[in-house]
């Protein structure tokens, strides 16, 4: 049976250990509202954007400059019928090396054409991976989301 997950990819000239390092730093390329820790296999951290998407995401393996695993434990969409669509899901980043150069790839596992989020979903991951997290590798400066604003309270709580 094919694999019919959603994967994006694209290639930098920087080591695998660069490439990985940005991949972990997720408020860099994908949001700044993230809460939690995102380094290491075992982290649990949760992302928001407005009141569209929330979604808690545990780190199940991080391999030195080869791969990155999440699993989705807990999702919310404010536009599908089943607001639950990602949960279950794992998204998996590959680091290899080509050609002297590095090449990313990230397979939303789950993430499939009969999702009523698959369209939004994989817009959006076109844009955070290939283009902020590439930029993030790339410059140093990602364009993640901004989020809204914490209050005093989730500052002191934030990691």
């Amino acid at each position: 049976m094919e694999n019919r997950s959603f994967t994006t990819a694209f290639t930098v000239d920087r080591t695998p250990e660069q490439t990985l390092a940005a991949i972990l730093n997720v408020r860099g390329w994908w949001s700044e509202d993230i809460r939690g820790r995102t380094e290491k296999a075992g982290d649990i951290f949760n992302y928001r954007f407005r009141d569209i998407h929330r979604c808690t995401i545990k780190i199940k393996s991080v391999e030195p400059a080869s791969k990155v695993v999440w699993r989705v434990v807990d999702n919310y969409f404010s536009f599908t019928e089943d607001t639950t669509e990602w949960k279950g899901t794992e998204i998996v980043f590959d680091i290899s090396e080509k050609g002297g150069a590095t090449e990313v790839r990230l397979t939303h596992v789950g993430l499939v054409p009969e999702y009523e989020c698959y369209d939004a979903c994989t817009g959006g991951w076109t844009t955070y991976v290939n283009g902020s997290l590439k930029a993030l590798i790339e410059t140093g400066k990602g364009n993640p989301n901004v989020g809204e604003p914490m209050n005093e309270t989730e500052k002191a709580l934030a990691v």
